[in-house]
């Protein structure tokens, strides 16, 4: 496993002008690397659908290399994206799959299975043109720049350390949540209408 801001560092030297999604806890670093935050997008909120999202995107704009940092909770939310994906071959499309073995987002929970999973395979399997798999940071470094070289779609999966963002769900502190009636009474007084 390797640092997901040591990888964005190695991948941002071959980036270009492509347009880049990160997502994820780990995807959080690389607004401390990128050099082109003009050409970079985030979609918060969104687990699951991302790669449908940025698939869209990657369809709609043929001629820009698109650059998606997944995670695999959201991958494994919506595993059909990937033989929609590999049908539709888009020559432009980067598929990363940063792969922590958590959901670090909602406390660390492990993913089941998550040392036995080949996201690679998956994809591989559904039809992407070219998979890669990287447990190493030297390795990873040493070919992402012909991975960016070659046509897509390709996917490359890689074992990313965890960066645990929240405690479990149940274990956060709750704050008191407005009563409907309340919320729907701020609403209509902010927006001018009759109480």
């Amino acid at each position: 496993m390797f640092k997901a801001k040591d990888m964005f560092e190695a991948f941002q030297k071959y980036r270009g002008d492509a347009i880049v999604i990160p997502t994820g806890t780990a995807g959080r670093n690389w607004g401390e690397v990128s050099t082109n935050q003009k050409r970079d997008a985030t979609l918060g909120g969104a687990m699951g659908q991302t790669a449908s999202v940025v698939f869209g995107l990657a369809m709609a704009q043929p001629d820009v290399k698109i650059v998606f940092f997944d995670s695999e909770g959201s991958l494994l939310m919506n595993l059909g994206i990937l033989e929609t994906i590999a049908g539709k071959q888009p020559k432009n499309f980067y598929h990363f799959l940063m792969d922590n073995e958590c959901y670090a987002t909602t406390g660390g929970q492990p993913v089941p299975n998550a040392e036995n999973i080949s996201y690679a395979g998956m994809a591989r399997g559904a039809g992407y043109v070219a998979t890669y798999e990287y447990e190493d940071l030297e390795d990873f470094s040493s070919n992402v720049e012909g991975i960016l070289s070659r046509p897509g779609p390709v996917f490359i999966a890689m074992k990313i350390t965890p960066e645990i963002e929240n405690e479990p769900i149940g274990r956060r502190s709750r704050t008191a949540a407005r009563p409907r009636a309340q919320i729907i009474k701020d609403l209509r007084g902010e927006l001018g209408v009759a109480v």
